[in-house]
């Protein structure tokens, strides 16, 4: 078959597509250009199904060196385990192809994308998720669909589809929207934090302008959001409908694969519907997540006595299996019927919620959160800037370095599971940025230093990425970070049939698993600053989208009023470094430093400080352990700034002075003269004769006579009487 090369422009990307080229014994197969940026993305199948009732379906996105024309850093000089932007688009990736499979699909199917050819202005998440898209299109899998993706910026207050990444930099809005035709599949939002600057005169100083400035969050409030969601949604669909017409030639014939019926036994099914639809019932209503186990197992067993007392012995893989299907009709009906929901909440109620702060005293900002069955401890810790994190992007020549991070932690006794701790997963990563996304709005853009949130998941039944968003927001301020606003979280949860829905407000485990949507909203008092989204179903109705965002904003208000009464009652913490932010003399910061840093070096030894200095404006911060020891640090940096400038003697030339001998080197002596400066006395003028070493002859600390033969500016050139004699 012939190589077919397709190019698109649509929705601001010109792309090329070029199928049967590369790759040809993958399932599917694409090379995709996008300006320099070059990426093949391959579809593989197994065809032997799994047992386990899921989608084995696994996605890489993978960044070669090469690409940017670098070798890679480190010991070993090859690509070893994905950063955290490749793990990152590979769960985009996932989440956004999904739903595109049959119901029943148990194949394991792997997705690689691999960048072949980097572009600084190209958005790579874009171009990945498209690549993929096209070669699972063209596979023979039996996926029918395009998807598009659309990324729109807010730049000067003009939204911007399919921006740049030099664009994207000016952006106050980030909104990433997935989905096909109509359809949306996926949708992740932050807004972006900016300095808003003002120019006035400063009264006492009227010829010299004082620049003002402040921090705005950016949060995107409820209508607006919409408004943008629906321009990407209209986006995607005239992209995904010109996908899948230009890509329908060059498929390939799907294979012809056994979809499982997760339903197994129908009969079973009715039996248990007529005889045990009440304890169904009860085992769901169940307040705590281990009871409800504990009931449906009973329910389980009861069921096997029935049926081996007929004479019918059936296997316990079966009647879990029907059980689950029964459960998650009884789930959803309960909701859609009697607007009952599992642990007897109204559909817009929120948990109950407790909060502690500053409960670790060693540890600079802490807060326990726990909403429900689900409890997060997270802490705060503050450092300089030499503890951000270093990281490369394979747009960027250099390399980036993160002061803000947010670490989040699932450990299996969360979930009662007896598992061991291991390296943080994608989902671990996932909810980690979610909650960076969404908190990073509130902290100051220009903040010095590093802060870092870690999040340990203590127990889990729904959203412990929100609780870690509440928990992160309060522990930022237990530390003494002044964010601007507090952000709370909330997840919320849809269940349809038909004409039916219902919105659900702070989802626990039960509702996620069984419902139709996981939507996850956070915000301030005045507006949504990040968002994500998965939808389970084709797609999400406008309408109900805006229900879903309304009752969010309710559910909101109301952690953030518990948040707040939290604030008011918070303690400082014990360990909190005391910090004095100052400024000198921008000409004096040298003085501070001192000659090789002598001198600021002796400072940090002496009183058991660090110091960060600003050149540009002359701003210091000490900061310490010790109270007496950080102010006696700026006392002495004060002390050594207010001292008048020592001005520089003009000499006379030819005449002997008497100086003392500074420092002695291999080509000569520093000398320093009777004005307090230093000059050189060069090797080669201390005598007529050869001299070898000048330490058999002089001693550091000594008086010299010396001669001044020139001056010019700061520099001074001596010799010796006996030179000149």
């Amino acid at each position: 078959m012939e190589a077919t090369v397709l190019e698109l422009n649509i929705n601001n990307l010109e792309e090329k597509y070029e199928f049967n080229k590369v790759a040809k014994q993958a399932s599917g197969a694409v090379l995709y250009r996008q300006g320099k940026a070059v990426l093949l993305a391959t579809v593989a199948i197994d065809e032997t199904p799994v047992d386990e009732d899921f989608l084995p379906m696994t996605v890489q996105y993978i960044e070669k060196s090469y690409a940017a024309a670098k070798i890679p850093g480190g010991f070993i000089k090859r690509e070893t385990k994905p950063g955290d932007f490749e793990t990152l688009t590979s769960r985009i990736i996932d989440r956004s192809l999904r739903p595109l499979f049959p119901k029943g699909f148990r194949y394991p199917v792997v997705i690689t994308v691999t960048v072949l050819s980097s572009d600084s202005e190209v958005d790579m998440q874009v171009a990945a998720l498209h690549a993929a898209s096209a070669a699972l299109f063209v596979s023979d899998t039996p996926v029918s669909q395009a998807v598009a993706a659309v990324r729109l910026s807010k730049i000067d207050g003009e939204i911007v589809v399919n921006p740049t990444l030099s664009e994207q930099a000016e952006s106050t809005l980030d909104l990433f929207v997935v989905g096909s035709g109509e359809d949306v599949l996926m949708i992740e939002m932050r807004t972006v934090a900016q300095e808003i600057i003002d120019d006035v005169v400063a009264p006492t100083m009227a010829e010299v302008p004082l620049i003002l400035e402040h921090h705005e969050c950016n949060e995107l409030d409820e209508d607006a959001l919409l408004e943008a969601i629906e321009v990407a949604q209209k986006a995607i669909s005239k992209a995904s409908e010109a996908y899948e017409d230009v890509f329908a030639p060059v498929s390939r014939e799907a294979l012809v694969l056994e979809l499982f019926d997760t339903k197994v036994d129908s009969e079973l099914y009715d039996y248990i519907a007529a005889n045990y639809k009440e304890a169904v019932e009860e085992a769901v209503q169940s307040m705590a997540k281990s009871e409800r186990s504990t009931a449906l197992k009973k329910v389980r067993a009861a069921i096997m006595e029935a049926k081996a007392a007929e004479g019918v012995v059936l296997e316990k893989e079966l009647v879990s299996n029907v059980l689950e299907s029964y459960k998650r009709t009884i789930v959803r009906a309960l909701i859609l019927d009697k607007n009952i929901r599992a642990d007897g909440r109204a559909l817009d109620e929120v948990r109950p919620i407790d909060i502690e702060t500053n409960i670790l005293p060693s540890v600079h900002g802490s807060c326990l959160f726990t909403r429900g069955q689900t409890q997060a401890l997270v802490s705060a810790t503050l450092g300089t800037d030499k503890d951000a994190q270093m990281y490369e992007l394979i747009t960027e020549k250099s390399s980036l370095s993160e002061s803000f991070m947010v670490h989040y932690n699932f450990p299996g006794y969360s979930v009662g599971e007896a598992k061991p701790a291991s390296a943080p997963g994608r989902r671990e990563l996932g909810h980690g940025n979610l909650a960076k996304r969404a908190l990073e709005p509130t902290i100051d853009i220009r903040r010095e230093g590093t802060i870092r949130l870690v999040s340990e998941i203590l127990e889990s039944n729904g959203s412990s990425s929100m609780a870690t968003v509440c928990g992160g927001s309060l522990a930022l301020r237990a530390a003494g970070v002044e964010t601007q606003k507090l952000v709370a979280g909330v997840a919320m949860g849809l269940v349809t049939e038909g004409e039916k829905y219902a919105v659900l407000t702070d989802i626990m485990g039960l509702e996620d698993h069984d419902g139709d949507m996981d939507f996850k909203i956070t915000g301030t008092r005045d507006g949504v600053t990040a968002m994500q989204m998965d939808i389970k179903l084709g797609g999400l109705e406008f309408h109900i989208l805006k229900d879903a965002l309304a009752q969010a904003k309710k559910g909101r208000l109301h952690i953030l009023a518990l948040m707040e009464k939290a604030e008011e009652e918070m303690k400082p913490s014990e360990a909190l470094p005391t910090i004095e932010h100052f400024t000198i003399d921008p000409s004096r910061i040298v003085d501070i430093i001192g000659k090789a840093g002598a001198t600021i070096r002796e400072i940090i030894e002496k009183f058991d400080v660090s110091i960060d200095l600003d050149r540009e404006v002359g701003g210091v911060k000490v900061s310490g352990e010790d109270d007496s020891k950080v102010a006696a640090a700026r006392d002495h940096i004060e002390t050594i700034a207010s001292k008048p400038v020592p001005k520089q003697m003009q000499y006379e030339i030819n005449k002997q002075y008497t100086g003392k001998i500074k420092k002695i080197v291999d080509f000569g002596m520093f000398v320093e003269m009777p004005d307090g400066f230093d000059a050189l006395l060069h090797i080669s003028k201390v005598s007529k004769g050869r001299v070898d070493n000048l330490a058999e002859r002089y001693n550091e600390g000594d008086p010299i006579e010396v001669v001044v033969l020139e001056q010019k500016g700061k520099k001074v050139e001596l010799a010796t009487p006996e030179y000149l004699g």
